[in-house]
């Protein structure tokens, strides 16, 4: 296992403190397979699922209207995870969970299939852990920006498509040899599953880490994540 702390890199040569050349060294961090103890990390990723199911608990309550529907409020916790893919840091996984709030804007716009209506969405996520060769990574942050688009409900469905970004403050950096500050910009596609008393969000999420150059090395970090959640939509008392 390689550690961030035994390995220097010297920005100004090109040359770790051993002497070697920085730019393969770091090549041979990427592409070694994830160390570590796999029952321990699958233990704990088990713990996370649980502690989010229970958390969810207080949400299963009544709610007037299944939603979304114009003048509503959204309430809902989540979690996913999911491994990299091409284009930037390999052999890499990410577990994140927040809450969210949104705020459905407009009445139904456009024509046919992409008729819907608009919602505004901020996340908290106090909860982001990236598994990499050297270390695990605890991050938190949050998501101001959030566009979501509510396609009309199919029967008890309704799908969105949703463009976010925001932040996150790392205790490692992410990736290795990178920088302990990034931007987390996404894009989803996902369904709720209504019904009278709560809904269940089920989405594919492509999410970008990246310091956006704020460090010497920026390799990226990119994720296809599975996530799921639970919340209710209402009407705000006058």
């Amino acid at each position: 296992m390689y550690d961030e702390n035994e390995l220097q890199l010297d920005c100004s040569t090109g040359h770790t403190a051993g002497g070697e050349k920085g730019i393969p060294t770091l090549r041979r961090l990427q592409i070694d397979p994830l160390s570590g103890n796999l029952d321990d990390m699958s233990r704990l990723k088990a713990l996370l699922y649980f502690l989010f199911i229970a958390a969810c608990a207080p949400l299963v309550v009544s709610q007037s209207e299944p939603g979304p529907g114009p003048g509503q409020r959204e309430i809902q916790i989540w979690a996913g995870g999911g491994h990299s893919v091409p284009g930037g840091t390999q052999h890499t996984e990410a577990f994140d969970a927040g809450f969210r709030y949104g705020w459905v804007i407009t009445g139904p716009h456009w024509p046919g299939i992409l008729r819907g209506r608009f919602e505004y969405v901020v996340d908290a996520v106090p909860v982001y852990l990236i598994f990499q060769p050297a270390n695990t990574a605890y991050a938190g942050g949050f998501n101001p920006l959030g566009l979501k688009w509510n396609f009309e409900r199919r029967g008890r469905l309704s799908p969105y498509l949703e463009l976010g970004g925001g932040a996150l403050f790392s205790f490692h950096n992410i990736p290795t040899y990178t920088n302990t500050v990034n931007f987390s910009p996404s894009a989803a596609l996902g369904v709720h599953i209504l019904s009278e008393k709560y809904n269940w969000s089920v989405e594919a999420r492509y999410l970008h880490i990246s310091s956006a150059g704020l460090g010497y090395y920026n390799p990226g970090l990119n994720t296809v994540q599975v996530r799921l959640g639970l919340g209710r939509f209402f009407r705000p008392k006058p």
